[in-house]
């Protein structure tokens, strides 16, 4: 009988420390973002090639704003239908993937 009392005593002690630690979830979020130095620049400053290539590629756009970078880069927000987005271009007219 003593024994069964003890065998009892060491089950449920087992459980209750068991269901007093509560579970590690470690969660990471990583955040990473992109800082633009871009700064706008009039409409009739962007080059022709880049234009061209606008008129070439996306013969509906509209363009609404230009940005350039300290690489020569162009950031242009452009219209196309009901859709709006940001296209970027060297400087020659080539498109960049970003």
């Amino acid at each position: 009988m003593k024994n069964l009392f003890l065998s009892a005593a060491i089950v449920l002690g087992g459980l209750t420390s068991f269901a007093s630690t509560s579970p590690i979830s470690n969660t990471i979020v990583k955040e990473v973002s992109f800082q633009d130095d871009y700064t706008e620049v009039a409409l009739t400053e962007v080059p022709a090639a880049v234009t061209d290539a606008l008129k070439k590629a996306y013969p509906d756009a509209v363009l609404n704003k230009a940005y350039k970078n300290s690489a020569s880069q162009y950031k242009l927000e452009v219209t196309v239908g009901d859709k709006v987005g940001s296209l970027y271009a060297n400087a020659d007219g080539t498109w960049v993937k970003k």
